[in-house]
């Protein structure tokens, strides 16, 4: 792309741009602080991609998701995942009408644009695989008949770190299907004090919508030609082939550490989100610190990890950081 289209594109994003301060702004009308992780979410909206949370309760991750469909005028289901979970309860079934001897559908809660899929690892292998199923193709099938699922559909998931008894983790090619994994730890101190004064004061300002759904499919369209150089996809390469082979990144050490590394699944994503991290910031191009950013979110649950790692207790993430501070920015 030549110097002219970049200036075209950058001029269509400053031009588009400006809503995201307004979002921002009805979202901090009931989310204090967790500037990344609303940050991460708004990627995660413009980049059709979803989003993996890990965290402690009460952090707000419902209070964010459910904002964000006011925002932007969207519908909002929360699924409490329990053991007892089916697959029915998610996607939906067929009612039988003895009176007409006739089947009809009852859709389930999946049929929404915005989902939060609450403790994910609390439901059975049949129920994890309908969510996923209906994430990576945007369609149920109830019966005979498929049905689609209106867009935009992001899937938030949320897993606890500290209660595992009673859960199913999540397999690893299953949680490869999530863009983004993200780590939401506790609040400031000052932040948590104006949580106090908000939560326990007067009622919230109700939230109102700024955009509409038609508008973020729009916008999509724009992150999609955000232009990304030939240094900066060589710099994806360079950190996602790292994670295969750390003596790319003269890592050594890591060698027997890792047990798989990222699959093209991570170059992609990180162009893409890179590209409405980009969009976000105001700009048509995407620089190395965009991808800097996010590099940990997208590779952290991608690199599998050996028993020996697991012996001396090194994470995946661990890993990732020091291939993200090893690879060389352009």
């Amino acid at each position: 792309m030549d110097l002219a289209g970049v200036r075209q594109i950058n001029e269509m994003v400053e031009k588009e741009a400006p809503f995201v301060h307004d979002l921002v702004a009805e979202i901090r009308k009931t989310i204090i602080g967790q500037d990344r992780l609303i940050e991460r979410a708004l990627v995660g909206l413009l980049a059709d991609g979803h989003i993996l949370l890990e965290g402690v309760p009460g952090l707000a991750k419902t209070l964010l998701i459910k904002t964000i469909g006011q925002a932007i005028d969207a519908n909002f289901s929360r699924l409490q995942f329990t053991p007892d979970l089916l697959p029915g309860d998610l996607i939906g079934t067929q009612i039988y009408n003895p009176r007409t001897s006739e089947f009809s559908v009852h859709k389930g809660p999946i049929f929404a644009n915005l989902i939060l899929a609450d403790e994910v690892n609390r439901a059975p292998a049949k129920v994890q695989s309908a969510l996923l199923e209906a994430m990576q193709e945007r369609q149920v099938t109830i019966g005979d008949t498929t049905y689609p699922i209106e867009t935009p559909f992001l899937v938030l998931a949320t897993q606890n770190p500290i209660e595992q008894e009673g859960t199913y983790p999540l397999p690893e090619a299953q949680v490869d299907r999530f863009m983004l994994k993200v780590v939401v730890d506790y609040p400031e101190r000052s932040e948590e004090r104006e949580i106090i004064e908000r939560m326990t004061g007067a009622p919230l300002t109700e939230v109102r919508a700024v955009i509409d759904r038609q508008h973020i499919l729009d916008v999509r369209k724009i992150v999609s030609q955000i232009y990304v150089d030939d240094k900066v996809k060589d710099y994806v390469l360079d950190l996602v082939v790292a994670t295969r082979d750390p003596t790319t990144a003269g890592l050594q050490d890591l060698g027997n550490l890792i047990a798989f590394g990222a699959s093209p699944r991570a170059s992609i994503f990180l162009i893409t989100a890179a590209r409405a991290h980009a969009f976000l910031k105001g700009r048509g191009y995407v620089t190395p610190d965009d991808i800097k950013q996010l590099a940990p979110d997208i590779l952290r649950h991608r690199v599998i990890t050996t028993y020996e790692a697991e012996a001396q207790e090194v994470t995946s993430a661990e890993i990732v950081q020091r291939i993200h501070d090893h690879v060389e920015v352009p």
